[in-house]
């Protein structure tokens, strides 16, 4: 178990209980090398390559003549260095570099359920988005030279009309700082912030997911369309004659009313609908089968040797007898649920682990190497 009281530098020598109870949704924190001696982890190159590709969002934003535009990807040729104004960013780096999901990973105090992407920026002399504010708590770490930060706790969050981007039209910075590579600015929720690169600068945002009741109460009545029962079918033995053929009834609406009243939701439809909702690759992830699968008997005697390990695209998350992964469900028995819990913590198996686990597991395993969702150890 872990000690969440022991101080991180990551959070500037407090630990993840304090951090928590301080500052996350409340307050923004400035941690002067958060990450001493931070080296960036894609080159400009590297992450233009990425821009480039479809699989990749991405989004170039540009500020020239007092007009903001913004062009989504893929990026086939950023501008020129030289010129200025211009910002690259790239959303999900950690689901194509482990690095970059080894530095997300360092987030994982808190939980998975909250956890989205690491973004990567890549700004000209001047470049930035705007002042604006985001939906979610957000750590900015300085990467590669620097970034001046404006930020206003300010509660007009008014926007310019006619824009592509969220500009914040009254924006006054209450506090400013410049960040040098290593350095790391939280910021919660709805905090206006300005972002400008002093010189060339690449700077990574942990985002963190916050969606809308709205849009979860929008995809969980999707969800139950699939399996909901409504048993019975409208009828009405004691119909009266009416003169008002084109009037819907006291008596026909109270009657589907009640019908429909009686539709309820356990506790066990919301949590299967969070964990397949929760872990439903986004729109660009696609996974990569092996080009030469092994078979199931080589795949086990493989594993048994290596260990198997999550692919950088695959999202896990259990509850209860529910385990899920990538958009799918499954209820699992007391000893397999203890295996495949520690999976999705740990998001690698070694071979020990291998050795203790059931055939329905390495069935599943087996499957899930063969839809790209697993890899085997090294």
């Amino acid at each position: 178990m872990k000690k969440f009281t022991t101080p991180l530098t990551l959070l500037g020598g407090i630990s993840p209980e304090q951090f928590l109870s301080e500052y996350w949704h409340k307050k923004p924190l400035l941690i002067r090398q958060a990450i001493p001696g931070f080296q960036p982890i894609l080159s400009p190159q590297a992450l233009f390559d990425l821009a480039a590709r479809d699989d990749v969002e991405s989004r170039q934003i540009s500020f020239f003549n007092q007009h903001w535009e913004m062009k989504r990807g893929p990026i086939e040729a950023p501008p020129l260095k030289q010129k200025k104004d211009w910002t690259l960013l790239v959303q999900g780096v950690n689901l194509h570099n482990a690095d970059a999901d080894a530095l997300l990973r360092q987030f994982r105090f808190i939980s998975d359920t909250r956890l989205d992407d690491l973004m990567i920026s890549y700004a000209a002399d001047g470049g930035g988005v705007g002042p604006h504010f985001d939906s979610y708590d957000v750590f900015l770490l300085q990467a590669y030279g620097q970034r001046q930060w404006k930020i206003s706790a300010q509660k007009d969050l008014s926007l310019v009309e006619g824009m592509p981007l969220k500009i914040l039209s009254n924006f006054t910075a209450e506090e400013e700082f410049v960040l040098e590579p290593g350095d790391m600015l939280y910021l919660p929720p709805h905090y206006a912030h300005d972002g400008i690169a002093i010189g060339e600068c690449m700077t990574y945002s942990v985002g963190f997911r916050a969606p809308s009741y709205q849009e979860l109460g929008e995809s969980f009545l999707n969800f139950m369309s699939d399996t909901l029962e409504i048993q019975g079918r409208y009828a009405d033995p004691d119909l009266k004659p009416t003169a008002k053929p084109a009037e819907i009834s006291s008596d026909f609406l109270q009657k589907v009313s009640d019908e429909i009243a009686k539709i309820r939701f356990k506790e066990d439809d919301i949590a299967i609908f969070l964990g397949e909702y929760l872990t439903e690759p986004k729109q660009t992830v696609f996974f990569e089968s092996p080009a030469k699968p092994l078979t199931p008997k080589k795949f086990a005697q493989s594993a048994e040797k290596k260990g198997v390990r999550l692919s950088l695209k695959s999202t896990m998350l259990y509850k209860g007898k529910h385990v899920f992964i990538n958009g799918e469900s499954f209820a699992v028995g007391k000893e397999d649920k203890l295996l495949l819990n520690k999976f999705a913590n740990q998001r690698y198996l070694d071979a020990e682990d291998i050795a203790n686990a059931s055939a329905d597991v390495m069935e599943a395993f087996c499957m899930w190497y063969e839809d790209g969702w697993l890899e085997l150890g090294k």
